[in-house]
C-alpha cells in the first residue's frame, strides 16, 4: 500500500466557519486602526461598511455598503436621509443598520444646529445653508420650514409647518403668521425642499412666498428671505430679486 497522500487530500478545503468569522474579525480591526489613524482617508464603502458592522456585528457588511452606494447615487447624503422603508428594501439592511444610519442623519443635525441658535443668521449664510441642507435638501417629500427670529437674527424655532407629496406643498400664511406672533418673532425664513434635485423655484413658489410676505408685514414681521434647497444645491429667493 502507497503511504504517500493523494493530491485530493493534500488540495485545502474550503474555510470553516470559524476561519471566516476570524478573517472577517481581523478584517474589521485593520479597518478601524485605519479610521483611527487617518479617517478622511476611508473611502465612502469602507465608512458604511465599519457603521453597518457596528449594527450587524456577525455580518460581511462591505457587500451591504455597496449597494447601498449603488442604490443611492453614490451620495452618503442620500443615504442616511432616506426615508426608513426605502432603506428596509436594501438587500442585507436589517432594523438595526436603519436604526443606526438614520442615527448618524440625526447625529450631524444636532451637532450644526447649536452653532445656529446663538448666531446672527443673516451672517452666518454659509452655516445656514449647511444646516438647512443637512435637514431637509435629500427628504423624499417635499416639506415646507419656517425659521422664526428674534430681533438679532437668532433662531427662536425651526418649524415645519406642512409635509405634502413628490412636488408640492400647501402652505397658509396665516398659519405662518399666527406662529411668529405666539413665538414673538420680529422676522422669519421660509424654506423648502425640491426632491426634484432641481431648486429653482417654480410659479407657485413665487407667488406663494408674496403672499407670505404680505401677511408678515401686516403685522410688522420681516420676510428676510425664502430658501430652496435640494440635491442639485439652492435658491435664495432674496438673491435672484425674487422677494
Amino acid at each position: 500500500m502507497n503511504d504517500a497522500a493523494s493530491p485530493a487530500l493534500l488540495a485545502p478545503g474550503p474555510p470553516t466557519s470559524a476561519a471566516k468569522k476570524s478573517d472577517n474579525h481581523g478584517h474589521r480591526d485593520r479597518l478601524r486602526e485605519r479610521f483611527l489613524k487617518e479617517p478622511s482617508a476611508l473611502p465612502d464603502y469602507e465608512l458604511l461598511e465599519m457603521i453597518l458592522a457596528m449594527a450587524q456585528p456577525r455580518v460581511d457588511t462591505k457587500s451591504i455598503a455597496k449597494a447601498l452606494l449603488k442604490t443611492f447615487n453614490d451620495d452618503l447624503s442620500e443615504i442616511v436621509s432616506a426615508d426608513v422603508e426605502t432603506l428596509r428594501r436594501v438587500p442585507g439592511i436589517g432594523p438595526i443598520s436603519v436604526v443606526a444610519l438614520k442615527a448618524l442623519q440625526e447625529t450631524v443635525q444636532r451637532l450644526l444646529r447649536p452653532a445656529m441658535n446663538t448666531a446672527d443668521v443673516i451672517s452666518s449664510w454659509t452655516a445656514l445653508i449647511g444646516y438647512l441642507t443637512a435637514k431637509a435638501a435629500y427628504d423624499s417629500i417635499e416639506q415646507f420650514r419656517v425659521l422664526y427670529l428674534d430681533r438679532k437674527n437668532r433662531i427662536i424655532a425651526d418649524e415645519a409647518q406642512q409635509r405634502g407629496t413628490v412636488d408640492h406643498t400647501p402652505v397658509y400664511p396665516r398659519e405662518v403668521v399666527k406662529r411668529a406672533l405666539e413665538l414673538n418673532a420680529s422676522a422669519v425664513i421660509m424654506v423648502h425642499n425640491h426632491p426634484s434635485g432641481d431648486p429653482k423655484p417654480s410659479r407657485a413658489d413665487i407667488e406663494m412666498t408674496r403672499k407670505v410676505r404680505d401677511a408678515v408685514a401686516a403685522v410688522n414681521i420681516t420676510l428676510h428671505d425664502h430658501v430652496v434647497v435640494s440635491r442639485g444645491g439652492h435658491v435664495s429667493f432674496k438673491s435672484e430679486g425674487l422677494l
